[in-house]
């Protein structure tokens, strides 16, 4: 279970260890990657090791909560399944494109499965899947993505 500081604390800490020190504490978005708890730690573990430097979201995602998608040089504090921080990642580019049109050099990017473009649009697939309905939506194949590419920033473990 997280302790309701513990993202706060560890923003704090990685201000000071950077030199940035902790006045004027700008907001710290969290987020995990996945739809489950096992899914986080699995991924979140290809971040922390600089396998992982891509992932993606449907567009309609962010809209149906009525967000923005990241932009290039935000940061994250991305979550471990049971929600601790694990890390910060940056956002260094965000492209639009529709799910059919994710190319083999970003699935590999992803650093998932055996990263190559089948088995990332097999996966993916599953994915959204079992997200998109939630929703209210279907997987189509020209269905728009939010393709990010970031770089781990600062690690905890």
């Amino acid at each position: 279970m997280q302790s309701s500081d513990a993202p706060e604390s560890c923003w704090r800490q990685f201000l000071r260890d950077s030199g940035q020190g902790t006045s004027g504490l700008a907001p710290y978005p969290t987020d995990s990657f996945g739809d489950n708890p096992e899914l986080a730690d699995e991924l979140g573990g290809l971040v922390v090791a600089g396998v992982k430097t891509a992932t993606c979201s449907a567009l309609w995602e962010w809209e149906a909560q009525g967000l923005s998608p990241p932009a290039a040089g935000d940061r994250t504090i991305i979550l471990d399944g049971t929600g601790e921080p694990l890390c910060i990642i940056e956002t260094t580019a965000i492209e639009i494109r529709p799910f059919e049109g994710v190319d083999a050099a970003f699935a590999c990017d992803e650093g998932e499965d055996d990263r190559t473009l089948a088995s990332w649009r097999r996966e993916h697939w599953k994915y959204f899947s079992r997200v998109l309905p939630k929703i209210g939506r279907q997987p189509v194949p020209d269905m728009p993505l939010v393709c990010e590419r970031f770089r781990l920033v600062y690690a905890w473990r």
